[in-house]
């Protein structure tokens, strides 16, 4: 009678688990050290002399080359509006006109009496050739004559106030009035701006004093043209450094025929300083290590770290004062 041989399901168990943990844990040769090493692929740049402006940057606003608000020089009622909003004007264009009747009645008042006076100091000269007079009479008649010449002027110089001019060529801005409204000194019936040029006011640090000048050409940018520069010059270089901010202002002036620029706007301005002729490299090739900056110089086809002297910086380029040599060839990329 033969033997059966029975097989514990527990037992199957536990020789299925250690025959996985053996096959899991069995050493196995690394893919990268059967292929053997590697190198790492990078892009590399040619140290060269190049050209690099010196630049600083700062901010201000648009401010019109003229700017005024149209306001009236007597309290009177509006008869005539001659303007609309946002038009063209040239200097000494009238612009409203102010209730006139009480002027011009008093300059008419004036000029006949005035012709009075004159006439009587006529006839007086006449009595005075024949000794028919006394010099204290026609003296006094010179006297009347002479103040009523002074109080027509007076009174024609009222009645021009009741006219309402551009002091300059410029662009109106809203009207702020009406026809038939009752206006006094002070009430703002229009804004005058004269923004064919515009200025830019912008401070700067005391250090860079050395390195501005008057005639120089700066750069101003606007979020509101993105990649458009416009081109001015610096007019004007404060005489007076501010004691609190240790700064001083520039003024410059850009020609705006076109009109793209508006008083209030915030402008980038960057001014060039210098120019200089000197090693450069891409800003991406610097590898900062604590304060120091290094770069890996290719040197037998291997990537050597190298310690460099910086200078001068600048968006995507900078300058190197020591360290590398022209036509060293360092990593731009692929360093880390």
């Amino acid at each position: 009678m033969s033997k059966r041989v029975s097989f514990s399901p527990l037992w199957v168990g536990v020789l299925a688990l250690v025959g996985f943990l053996v096959f899991i844990n069995w050493p196995v040769e690394e893919p990268a050290q059967r292929q053997g090493s590697r190198a790492t692929p990078v892009v590399t740049q040619i140290v060269s002399i190049q050209t690099f402006a010196v630049t600083l940057q700062a901010l201000g606003t648009a401010k019109a080359n003229e700017s005024v608000m149209i306001t009236p020089q007597e309290s009177a009622v509006i008869t005539s509006l001659n303007f609309s909003d946002g038009q063209q004007v040239e200097a000494g264009t009238i612009l409203a006109q102010l209730n006139s009747n009480e002027q011009k009645a008093r300059l008419n008042e004036l000029n006949i009496n005035l012709a009075e006076a004159e006439r009587q100091l006529k006839r007086i000269q006449n009595l005075a050739l024949s000794n028919s007079t006394s010099t204290q009479l026609l003296d006094e008649q010179q006297a009347r004559v002479k103040a009523f010449i002074a109080q027509r002027e007076v009174a024609q110089e009222n009645l021009n106030k009741t006219f309402i001019t551009a002091p300059f060529s410029g662009k109106l801005g809203l009207r702020q009035v009406s026809l038939g409204a009752y206006v006094k000194p002070g009430d703002v019936l229009t804004t005058l701006d004269d923004i064919a040029t515009i200025k830019v006011d912008f401070a700067i640090s005391e250090r860079h004093l050395p390195s501005v000048n008057e005639g120089q050409t700066v750069f101003a940018e606007s979020v509101a043209y993105p990649g458009i520069q416009f081109e001015g010059t610096i007019t004007n270089v404060d005489s007076r450094i501010d004691p609190a901010t240790r700064s001083f202002s520039i003024r410059t002036e850009i020609d705006n025929t076109a009109e793209q620029l508006r008083p209030g706007m915030l402008l980038t301005i960057t001014l060039q300083k210098r120019v200089l002729n000197t090693l450069v490299i891409d800003e991406k090739a610097l590898v900062p290590d604590h304060e120091d900056q290094f770069v890996f110089r290719v040197v037998d086809g291997k990537a050597v770290k190298t310690k460099v002297i910086i200078g001068e910086r600048r968006p995507g380029k900078v300058q190197i004062l020591d360290g590398v040599v022209i036509d060293d060839e360092v990593v731009v990329q692929g360093t880390l």
